[in-house]
């Protein structure tokens, strides 16, 4: 088995940009780093995004089970396949993004969330989890073009924030808590000491 990575935190932290710098360091040591992101990988996955980011409002249950469906297919037919073949894969968001942002900012339950994220991950945990914290204030202020998600109000993006720390200190011994406000090659010299 390879290596998976997840990549999670706030609207505006700076995920994309640690993402891409981790995998050319580790690509410059000859791993076999595969990119991705949740929702978005594949065909399957690109639609289901663009009913979730810019479509209408969304029930919290149908918001869910597009998620879950989302990574179902991701994990079968890109994620697991790279990682069996000892590859590295860097992700974007995965299940931790749906216990904080359907159960800390939706109010759904988080025991069902979790039991439902293993059914669609076939059990599937990554081996190291990054949070890049950061106020949502300044996320937020970061992001040019907002999607459904980013307009949510400003009491969501701090239920999401509390969430992910909350999440965090549940597991760290997989979590890493970087500080998102930091410029970012200090931000990937410590992501780089753990991994």
């Amino acid at each position: 088995m390879g290596m998976f990575i997840t990549f999670e935190g706030p609207e505006g932290a700076g995920k994309t940009t640690l993402i891409k710098s981790v995998a050319e360091h580790l690509k410059a040591k000859g791993k076999d780093v595969l990119v991705t992101r949740e929702p978005g990988a594949g065909s399957v996955g690109k639609s289901i995004r663009e009913i979730l980011l810019h479509g209408e409002t969304l029930d919290p249950k149908c918001e869910l089970f597009l998620f879950l469906a989302d990574r179902s297919q991701h994990v079968a037919t890109i994620i697991q396949p790279h990682l069996e073949l000892g590859g590295v894969v860097l992700c974007d968001r995965h299940a931790d993004s749906t216990v904080v942002y359907q159960g800390y900012g939706r109010g759904l339950d988080l025991e069902t969330l979790r039991a439902w994220n293993r059914f669609a991950t076939g059990g599937l945990v990554p081996d190291l989890t990054f949070l890049l914290d950061l106020e949502p204030e300044i996320g937020l202020a970061r992001i040019q073009d907002k999607d459904r998600l980013d307009s949510e109000p400003i009491e969501f993006h701090r239920k999401i924030r509390n969430g992910f720390l909350a999440e965090a200190a549940l597991s760290p011994e997989r979590w890493r808590i970087l500080d998102a406000s930091r410029c970012p090659t200090e931000i990937l010299s410590h992501a780089l000491s753990y991994v």
